[in-house]
């Protein structure tokens, strides 16, 4: 069975890539250029795995993966982003307890699909 993945950014060209990406490497995946979409959607099915990028208008990743944390906890997460901001974000995150894996934008395809396989 095809591990179901959510991928969000803001800008949609990239949610869209990674989500052909990932779908080519045998992943089930669906890209959403808004945090609010992809809750709406996990409703629908449920994903093993949540990308999101960290800054985004409205809601931050951050803020998203703390939603998908408290109600979906098996789900991993990872996040990306190529801001320095972001540093405050997950430390602030941690601060409450909650400690999520980040890689830096522009993610490399196989950089991302090495770190889902590990």
């Amino acid at each position: 069975m095809k591990r179901v993945v959510f991928v969000v950014d803001d800008e949609a060209v990239i949610a869209q890539t990674l989500a052909v990406i990932l779908n080519q490497a045998g992943f089930q995946a669906t890209a959403f250029d808004r945090p609010e979409k992809a809750i709406a959607a996990r409703a629908e099915l449920a994903p093993d795995l949540l990308i999101s990028d960290v800054m985004m208008p409205g809601m931050t990743g951050v803020e998203l993966a703390i939603h998908f944390r408290e109600a979906q906890p098996d789900c991993k997460i990872l996040l990306f982003s190529g801001q320095a901001a972001t540093a405050d974000l997950l430390r602030e995150a941690r601060e409450q307890g909650y400690d999520f894996d980040l890689l830096s934008k522009p993610v490399h395809p196989a950089d991302l699909l090495a770190k889902l396989r590990a």
